[in-house]
């Protein structure tokens, strides 16, 4: 499903999305307003990139953070939790993880751990082990995040009112 598709899904269901992203610093919301009519969806978002803008800004529990490291799927799942409910958002995503181009904290560039956010209680995430420049690795985080959450707006019970 293109970005359009998602966007037009959500429109059709009256539902909202906004934006928990580290990784991404602010790809995935500039990717979903590129979309003509996304204002009637996307309620907005945070670039979050640092710890403590993490725990502030996105409801990320710092103990999460100290337990699981910034780049994991617990932290993108609390992300897209985060943006949801701070944002007041049906659907909420969230991003992290690792451009490069070397490691951090020991966890490998290309990293990507992403997080949806949806209106009946689930939270889904993924992993994924990118190759590439920044800018690469970045786009197919965005892509990915995309992807995952047309697969959740198309899983059974995905369009029921919150």
């Amino acid at each position: 499903m293109s970005v359009a598709a998602v966007v037009e899904t959500l429109a059709s269901r009256a539902q909202t999305v906004a934006t928990a992203e580290s990784l991404t610093g602010g790809l995935l919301a500039a990717e979903l307003v590129s979309v003509p009519g996304v204002s009637a969806v996307f309620r907005g978002g945070v670039v979050a990139y640092d710890p403590e803008v993490k725990t502030t800004m996105a409801d990320v529990p710092a103990a999460v953070i100290a337990e699981f490291g910034v780049v994991s799927e617990e932290v993108a799942a609390a992300l897209a939790t985060g943006a949801r409910t701070r944002i007041g958002a049906d659907w909420g995503l969230g991003t992290t993880g690792v451009a490069g181009p070397g490691p951090h904290d020991g966890v490998p560039a290309g990293t990507v751990c992403l997080g949806v956010a949806g209106p009946y209680g689930r939270v889904r995430t993924a992993s994924f082990l990118f190759s590439g420049s920044r800018e690469r690795i970045r786009r197919h985080a965005v892509d990915a995040a995309l992807r995952l959450l047309s697969e959740e707006l198309s899983a059974p019970g995905a369009a029921r009112a919150c």
